[in-house]
């Protein structure tokens, strides 16, 4: 069996998902974690509204990253999209854009959330995708074991760098 990659060449994608009101704590996580991806030369994909997705984004524009969210509604007035995109995506699939968002990265970090994140959270790894956890689910499969794809991350600096590892490593085709 030979190693292909999973993705076709280009910048790595990194999806930031959580929820769309949060706390000044979780946004303080999220605007660092913004930041580093773009300090890391990945594209930072969200679902482009507010909370963690608007935090994330702000961090990644002010360090001079690009930033790409997909937004449920068809357009505008149906999802305000946070003021904070380069790219704005009205996939009209209400909370079906997540399957798009996570198979579009090559790594998913999650942060805080509720259960839309949840879903994002086992679509991810359902396709094998990995993801790393900052203060968001605690999760152990019913045996009693945790998925290799998935990582538990104590700092925003942290969190990058396993999503940067795990996400070149499927990027390349070797997870």
């Amino acid at each position: 069996m030979t190693d292909r990659p999973t993705h076709p060449p280009g910048r790595l994608q990194l999806a930031v998902v959580g929820a769309a009101s949060c706390d000044g704590s979780l946004e303080a996580l999220a605007r660092r974690v913004g930041r580093d991806v773009a300090a890391a030369g990945a594209v930072l994909l969200c679902g482009g509204r507010g909370g963690v997705m608007a935090a994330a984004s702000a961090g990644a524009r002010e360090a001079g990253g690009l930033v790409v969210g997909l937004l449920p509604g068809a357009d505008a007035t149906a999802t305000p999209p946070n003021p904070h995109l380069d790219v704005t995506l009205f996939t009209g699939l209400g909370q079906a854009r997540n399957v798009v968002l996570t198979l579009s990265a090559h790594a998913v970090l999650a942060i805080g959330g509720g259960w839309g994140t949840l879903s994002e959270i086992a679509m991810a790894l359902k396709q094998r995708i990995p993801v790393v956890l900052l203060e968001s689910w605690d999760l152990v499969r019913p045996d009693g074991l945790v998925d290799p794809l998935l990582r538990q991350a104590t700092s925003p600096h942290d969190a990058v760098e396993m999503a940067v590892r795990m996400g070149e490593l499927r990027r390349e085709g070797r997870t």
